[in-house]
C-alpha cells in the first residue's frame, strides 16, 4: 500500500485495437480504450448496467508487449495510475485529456483451455 496516492485497477474490456507510435529513438507509445461495466439498481429497481470508458497509455517494453497480445474485445486487467494534461491540437486549439498510464497487465483471454496469463507469465513486463 506504499504507494496508493494515485493508484488505479481495473478489469475489463478492449473497446479498439491499440495505436502504436514508435519514436526514432526506438521508444513506443500505445494508446487503447477499455470499457468497464457494472450492474446496478436504480431509483425505480430496475437492475442497469453502468458502463464507464477509459483511455489508457503505456511506454517502452509494456508498449511491446500490448502490441503483441492486446487487440480490441481482449479481457485485460490494468493497474496503474490517472493522469490529467493538456495539449494543443494541430489547429491550435487546448484540449484536456485524463488517462490511465498503465504499469501492468494482466491478460484475461482463454486460449486452449489455458488462460493467456497462464501462457505470457514470464513475459518481461
Amino acid at each position: 500500500m506504499k504507494n496508493l496516492m494515485n493508484s488505479v485497477r481495473l478489469f475489463g474490456n478492449v473497446g479498439k485495437d491499440p495505436v502504436v507510435t514508435q519514436f526514432e529513438n526506438g521508444n513506443k507509445v500505445i494508446k487503447w480504450s477499455m470499457a468497464t461495466s457494472e450492474r446496478l439498481k436504480n431509483g425505480k429497481g430496475e437492475t442497469i448496467d453502468d458502463v464507464q470508458w477509459h483511455q489508457l497509455i503505456a511506454w517502452g517494453s509494456l508498449a511491446s508487449v500490448i502490441e503483441k497480445y492486446v487487440k480490441k474485445g481482449s479481457k485485460l486487467a490494468i493497474e496503474g495510475k490517472l493522469n490529467h494534461r493538456r495539449y494543443k491540437t494541430k489547429n491550435g486549439e487546448e484540449r484536456e485529456i485524463t488517462e490511465i498510464v498503465v504499469k501492468d497487465v494482466l491478460l484475461l483471454e482463454k486460449k486452449n483451455g489455458l488462460t493467456e496469463t497462464q501462457e505470457t507469465e514470464e513475459m518481461p513486463f
